[in-house]
């Protein structure tokens, strides 16, 4: 996608209309690179000193009794909907009566043993690395080098807010994710989404 400028006569920076070629992505694995690494270290301190998602799981009432049951059933690794039921099903007096009785829960069954800290903390600078590259992506289809530092922070701050708080919502709107859980995940993102802005303008390259 072509960047405009729009002055009357041409020259770029002004105005609207002026097409001007997209810039090099090489230009910009510096700060994808960087922004990745800082919001990784960033969210490690914040789940180290500030706490405040210790409130995002509580225990199970009668933990003993239902983990129980749930080894009985011996659950593979996956997500389970209880009551279960097809669409067709919905409209049936007694699946009707176990939604109105209840419990009514979306349950994610994990591995066995310890969780693997390493592969979780990989996947997750892979996933800081994605917001950067797509924040990028979308920057150098709009800007150009050179380009005003505040205008680079909010093409590339909005992207990466986009890309770190957007399922948080989802997770809610589907999945019975509580709002206090959420509005902790967007306070999480806000941040991360600054960090990124700030990197991208401080590394962004000269015209």
């Amino acid at each position: 996608m072509p960047y405009h400028s729009g002055r009357p006569d041409g020259a770029r920076g002004a105005g609207p209309w002026e097409e001007v070629s997209a810039m090099p992505f090489g230009s910009l694995w510096i700060p994808v690179l960087a922004s990745a690494v800082a919001v990784f270290v960033a969210s490690s301190l914040l789940h180290m000193f500030l706490k405040y998602h210790q409130a995002d799981h509580r225990p199970l009432p009668a933990e003993d009794a239902v983990r129980d049951a749930l080894g009985r059933a011996d659950l593979a690794p996956g997500v389970y909907m209880t009551p279960h039921c097809t669409h067709q099903q919905m409209k049936d007096p007694a699946m009707l009566a176990k939604f109105q009785k209840g419990p009514v829960a979306i349950i994610t069954a994990l591995p066995k043993g310890m969780p693997n800290m390493g592969k979780h903390l990989g996947l997750w600078f892979g996933l800081c690395f994605l917001v950067s590259f797509s924040a990028a992506y979308v920057a150098r289809h709009t800007l150009q080098p050179g380009a005003p530092g505040m205008l680079v922070m909010q093409i590339t701050g909005v992207v990466a807010f986009a890309g770190y708080n957007y399922g948080q919502l989802s997770d809610t709107i589907w999945k019975g994710q509580p709002w206090p859980n959420t509005l902790r995940h967007l306070l999480d993102g806000a941040i991360y989404a600054v960090i990124t802005a700030i990197l991208f303008k401080a590394l962004w390259p000269a015209a």
